[in-house]
């Protein structure tokens, strides 16, 4: 039981594998032995637990959630280090050797589960179909831990089904980087090995375990990639020109190659026709039950469209700020979330979702760090309630190549809520006083993930006693001086003035002034590693770059999906996540135009998916790193006093958080050690070798 309940307990409480050769235990032994194969399972587990190999992360030991919509801002050299590409090829930030780990990690965990592979039918305790499961959970895994790699570093090398002996010469060990398109070929076919093997789903037990869906929704993003800019046929010549190796194999694809985008759509439509996942909703709520942490549903202006229809159709009878905030704050069990194909449960190492929460939650009155902040243009990404921009959007970058069609030059309000305002704004709750009007009347993503200046914090797992001086629902200013959670001479402030509340449940409070790294009143969150959201999104993105019509098979050969750039098709991905978030769908004429609609998927996907991971990757893969990466970061005058409301709130360039794109920072440097290790390993480009 301890071996198949691995799903929600830490990989520490698990026997290392290594240790059964230890004893000299053959691999006969292991096999046959129902305990000792469990703690092989289990101890491929424990390799995706790492830290190094988290899919939402915090600051530590994998920053790739930090792109140009998130910062952290209490290690000002880590995070200068980190976007400036200050990093080398023995670390990313100070000393915690993040490229040689991650790829450490991901190679014993393949290996792990190889030998799994390879010997898990000498076992006779099992039944047929437990032995399945398993193969279905190794192939999975194999595919994730090759999957993780990929999209860091590029290319990689692919090593033998059957394993490699340890023993043999270095020579021999010295495998080659393959192809992208051989890597995609390879994971894609493990995925579809595992969907064949896996169950429709799992007991609350075996949450964190992969099931059929959550194969073939990675198989989706995998040929997502594969179909992306960088990666077909479209890589910058310097990169494509580096990855070459040493017997002159070109690992990037030369030509364009449009039918990637149908597999991907096809790939995702897979998914969709299980019937199995939905958007997760929560109903309309008429009544409050706490006008400060669960208000009445705020109905979203009428549309003529979503307005008059119920769900799945419209938002008559949902609540969409608390559908989406319920979905990521631990409101909702993973077991009972509709929406999560995957999740890791606390497969993530210590840094998990309780710490990245931690590092959001305000300081003076939370206990938290206060560090983890938002970019004024993730903040102007939020539509208004009405679907159009917002006042002002994206002002900073007026006349800068890349940003045409993407600003918005109507002037940003300059005043600010008074008390007899507040029954105009309900959006902002009964303590919405002083608040800027450029926060009023915004799209309800908006309030379930932006701190904005003079936003209320629920708190409400506070504590008033010998030790705790905390109160709930406390409005939080992020002026300088005057006791507000500002600018201060210490690390933790936000340097943009403008917070985070995604993830954060009305309950969690800390206490890290005395304790650090205090997640004790923190709610527990299931990090969504893979959601249906996402899968409707990739539908929507793949089938609008088609010009011509594909015939794909379907995953399992049952039928052939014909995928071309239908509106209709692209309606069924795109429009859910809208109706959703409360917001009108869009016209018929940026449906028509591809490069239109191309413009309004990326930022969907950056206010849908923030601070989920994706930012990072699909600034790369889209190949809009160059333009959005070194864009100089914005934010709220952090150094404005209450007394000067206005400088506050206007946009200025923050000077602490440094930022730029060079071409080495397309892919992650490989670590040194591996390239002395493989002398047929080559790097990527712009990075060194070692000597």
């Amino acid at each position: 039981m301890a071996g198949l309940g691995f799903s929600l307990t830490g990989c520490s409480d698990y026997l290392d594998s290594d240790y059964l050769f230890d004893e000299r235990l053959s691999i006969e032994d292991v096999f046959t032995s129902k305990d000792y194969t469990n703690e092989w399972i289990a101890r491929a587990y424990s390799y995706l637990a790492s830290n190094h190999l988290q899919d939402v992360c915090s600051k530590k030991s994998m920053p790739f959630n930090f792109a140009d919509d998130m910062y952290f801002g209490d290690e000002s050299d880590g995070y200068k280090k980190w976007k400036s590409g200050q990093y080398s090829e023995t670390g990313v930030l100070g000393s915690n050797n993040q490229s040689e780990m991650v790829w450490k990690n991901a190679y014993q965990g393949i290996r792990q589960v190889s030998i799994f592979l390879n010997n898990i039918d000498l076992n006779k305790e099992f039944t047929k179909e437990e032995i399945d499961d398993f193969k279905g959970q190794a192939h999975f895994l194999k595919a994730y831990f090759y999957w993780f790699m990929l999209r860091l570093y590029g290319p990689i090398p692919l090593l033998p089904d059957e394993g490699l002996d340890y023993m043999d010469s270095y020579d021999n060990l010295a495998y080659p980087r393959s192809s992208y398109d051989e890597c995609v070929e390879y994971i894609t076919g493990e995925l579809v090995k595992a969907a064949n093997l896996l169950p429709l789903s799992r007991s609350i037990q075996d949450i964190a375990r992969p099931t059929r869906g959550a194969a073939l929704s990675l198989r989706a993003k995998v040929y997502l990639f594969g179909a992306s800019p960088l990666y077909n046929g479209k890589t910058p010549k310097m990169a494509a020109d580096a990855l070459v190796n040493k017997d002159g194999k070109r690992l990037l694809p030369e030509a364009y190659d449009e039918s990637k985008w149908a597999k991907a759509a096809a790939a995702a439509k897979d998914v969709m026709d299980m019937n199995y996942y939905e958007l997760y909703t929560a109903p309309r709520r008429d009544i409050a039950i706490d006008p400060f942490a669960y208000p009445a549903t705020i109905t979203p202006p009428a549309d003529g469209d979503f307005s008059e229809h119920a769900w799945p159709n419209g938002w008559k009878d949902i609540d969409p700020f608390e559908s989406y905030r319920s979905l990521f704050n631990g409101e909702i069990a993973a077991n009972d979330n509709p929406e999560l194909i995957f999740t890791r449960g606390q497969n993530q190492g210590g840094e998990n979702m309780k710490v990245l929460v931690m590092h959001q939650l305000p300081r003076k009155a939370a206990g938290g760090y206060n560090s983890h902040g938002m970019t004024q243009k993730q903040c102007d990404a939020y539509y208004m309630n009405d679907g159009s921009d917002c006042p002002g959007m994206n002002d900073m970058y007026v006349g800068q190549s890349g940003y045409e069609g993407r600003t918005n030059v109507l002037p940003r309000p300059a005043d600010f809520v008074a008390a007899a305002d507040l029954a105009n704004y309900p959006e902002l709750g009964p303590q919405g006083t002083g608040v800027s009007k450029q926060y009023v009347q915004r799209e309800p993503r908006f309030y379930a993930s932006v701190a904005y200046n003079g936003s209320t914090w629920n708190l409400r797992n506070y504590k008033n006693d010998a030790d705790h001086e905390e109160e709930p629902n406390v409005q939080i200013f992020y002026y300088r001086g005057g006791g507000h959670d500002g600018y201060k001479t210490s690390t933790y402030w936000l340097r943009t003035g403008i917070g985070i509340k995604k993830y954060v449940h009305p309950d969690d409070i800390s206490y890290t002034h005395k304790t650090a790294y205090d997640v004790s009143r923190i709610k527990f969150k299931a990090d969504p590693a893979i959601r249906y959201g996402e899968i409707l999104l990739i539908y929507a993105e793949a089938l609008n770059e088609l010009t011509g019509t594909h015939s794909i098979p379907s995953w399992d050969g049952s039928k052939t999906h014909s995928i071309s750039r239908s509106v209709d098709e692209m309606k069924k991905g795109i429009r859910p996540i809208r109706i959703r978030a409360g917001v009108p769908d869009y016209s018929a004429d940026e449906y028509g135009n591809m490069d239109k609609f191309r413009i309004k998927l990326k930022r969907e996907r950056q206010i849908e998916l923030f601070a989920e991971g994706h930012r990072y990757f699909d600034l790369r893969r889209w190949m809009d790193a160059p333009v959005e990466e070194a864009t100089p970061v914005y934010g709220c005058n952090a150094l404005a006093t209450e007394s000067m409301k206005v400088q506050f709130h206007t946009p200025v360039m923050c000077t602490d958080l440094p930022t730029i794109f060079a071409e080495k920072m397309w892919f992650w440097p490989i670590n040194h050690t591996e390239l002395k290790h493989n002398i047929n390993l080559i790097q990527n480009p712009g990075w060194t070798n070692p000597e």
